[in-house]
């Protein structure tokens, strides 16, 4: 399987469709899944602007036609049912195959998530191409309660988007960078489940986000990773 890691650095505004429907074109022959970071539509600190830039499905009908060619995962600011969620996106064969909406939202330091976004309250998994696939969106995984829920569904595939700002520099590296990759690897291994990070770069209001997307195997090998801080699009065999 030939699995696209696109770590891009999102606008606060609507032309992040275009940028990621450029980017769709560029790898669609040589990858079989594209995915994209957490709020990759939307930018991340939208604040009231959510009102006007968070995305319903009828808006996005150009990644369901695009997914004819390969599997497609976006992360949105979604409207639905009169609420906005910070959701991960999955389109396949040209249908929208499933959403999940970020069930623990910060509301600490710098993170006001759970001021402007309605929780979603489940983990649930879905098939595509005779594989269990799991979705969750960046803090989520920082509860172990989270873990048990993703062992007891038992994925093939878990996909997390993230949008995790740098934080804790050391002369060793990064220890948010480290924290992140422990936790990672320990959730493929408890699933035996390989495990697809994508993390965004830029900056947004004072927030630099750090990158480092990789993809973990089921023993919780790191075995392919992006480097820190640039935009990158890259497609690896697994």
């Amino acid at each position: 399987m030939r699995i696209t890691l696109a770590q891009t650095s999102p606008k606060l505004n609507r032309s992040n469709l275009e940028d990621s429907i450029k980017i769709i074109n560029s790898v669609k022959d040589e990858s079989d899944l594209i995915v994209f970071s957490e709020l990759s539509l939307s930018g991340y600190m939208l604040q009231d602007k959510l009102s006007e830039d968070a995305w319903n499905l009828e808006e996005l009908d150009r990644l369901r036609e695009l997914s004819k060619d390969i599997d497609i995962v976006v992360g949105a600011a979604f409207a639905s049912e009169g609420h906005f969620s910070n959701s991960a996106l999955y389109f396949s064969k040209g249908q929208f195959i499933s959403r999940h909406d970020k069930v623990h939202l910060p509301n600490y330091g710098m993170f006001e998530e759970a001021r402007y976004f309605k929780a979603g309250d489940i983990f649930e998994s879905f098939i595509v191409d005779n594989k269990k696939v799991s979705m969750v969106v960046c803090e989520d995984l920082w509860h172990k309660n989270v873990h048990h829920d993703l062992m007891a569904q038992n994925p093939d595939m878990i996909i997390a988007l993230v949008a995790s700002p740098a934080r804790g520099f050391t002369d060793d590296g990064l220890e948010i960078q480290t924290q992140w990759y422990a936790i990672i690897e320990t959730l493929a291994a408890e699933c035996s489940a390989k495990l697809l990070f994508v993390n965004r770069v830029g900056f947004e209001d004072g927030l630099g986000f750090w990158g480092g997307s990789c993809i973990v195997d089921e023993i919780g090998k790191r075995v392919a990773q992006l480097e820190n801080y640039k935009t990158k699009i890259e497609t690896f065999e697994i």
